[in-house]
């Protein structure tokens, strides 16, 4: 009995060819789509192109309607699942994918960093490997995964790291989770599993704000407003702040907009080590959550999934922390 994989094609550079001033433009149809590739013969390809679009005109909207197909398919007798998709944002959809699908089903994000006509292009070779790791068995439970350049990365972690490089995605601090090899899909390493939230719709008004030196109690006061429903912080270092920015964060926490907290440090896990005025221990105790191993996008993603789903209070400091 052949495996059923669902190609699901949402644009972004993999889907692009580069005009004859190199700049690089949408196809009116991803080349992709009609694309025939050789694949195992047990492997049946069933492709959809649910969108066209550069990945910075991807939204959270769009992401929940892609966990939703995907959640489809299982039911439909799916093996497993590819999702090609622009890089400027794929480590989003990647994470909310892996936040609200509960199945077991491999479900694998690709994209490329070279269009579709450009020398050296790699989406095609990115696209047929990311088919082999979401119809192989070893990829079974393993959560959502994202395949570039040979690697196999979790969308918990997985970052784009430079802007042109086609070896750009990373796990910063952990590695990769496997590598394929000579057409074999290696798992090296597992991550621990964590909650997921099968959410049919998502909430507006989530932020991101970014820490500096000198920082001022300025954007945090502007963002105080009953609209908005939650706030991550890329602070300093293993998770501090300017004392400037004290009085804002309390005024914000008193109106129960809740405040995440992360690291804008490549490496490293954000905690509540250092106390003195406007650290990280005087921060948590303020009612600041501490989100580790994220980055601000990321963790921006997990706590609108987080709100979307009801979550508050303990329920969600829980949920963001594990």
């Amino acid at each position: 009995m052949s495996k059923k994989i669902l190609i699901l094609h949402t644009g972004g550079t993999i889907s692009m060819s580069e005009d004859e001033n190199g700049k690089i433009k949408p196809n009116s149809q991803n080349p992709l789509a009609d694309l025939s590739l050789n694949v195992d013969d047990d492997v049946q390809l069933v492709t959809e192109e649910i969108f066209n679009l550069p990945s910075p005109h991807m939204t959270p909207e769009r992401m929940l309607q892609l966990s939703l197909r995907i959640r489809q398919a299982e039911a439909e007798g799916f093996f497993g699942a590819v999702v090609t998709h622009g890089t400027d944002t794929l480590e989003e959809t990647a994470l909310f994918l892996d936040l609200t699908i509960s199945s077991k089903m491999p479900v694998v994000v690709t994209g490329a960093m070279r269009s579709s006509n450009e020398i050296g292009s790699d989406g095609l070779y990115n696209f047929r490997t990311a088919i082999m790791v979401a119809s192989s068995a070893a990829s079974i439970g393993k959560g959502v995964v994202v395949v570039m350049n040979d690697e196999i990365h979790p969308a918990r972690y997985v970052t784009k790291t430079h802007t042109t490089n086609v070896a750009t995605f990373r796990t910063a601090t952990f590695g990769p989770i496997g590598v394929v090899s000579e057409g074999h899909v290696n798992y090296v390493q597992t991550i621990n599993p964590q909650q997921h939230l099968p959410i049919d719709h998502v909430i507006s008004n989530v932020y991101l704000v970014k820490a500096y030196a000198g920082m001022g109690p300025e954007i945090l006061q502007a963002l105080n407003k009953p609209t908005t429903k939650g706030i991550v912080i890329e602070a300093l270092g293993a998770g501090n702040m300017p004392p400037q920015t004290l009085p804002a964060l309390q005024k914000l926490l008193d109106n129960n907009i809740p405040l995440v907290l992360v690291s804008r440090c490549f490496n490293g896990i954000a905690e509540p080590v250092y106390d003195y005025e406007g650290g990280g221990v005087g921060l948590a105790k303020m009612g600041i959550i501490f989100c580790r191993g994220l980055n601000g996008q990321k963790a921006r993603i997990k706590l609108l999934v987080g709100l979307s789903a009801g979550l508050h209070g303990e329920q969600l400091k829980k949920y963001i922390n594990k």
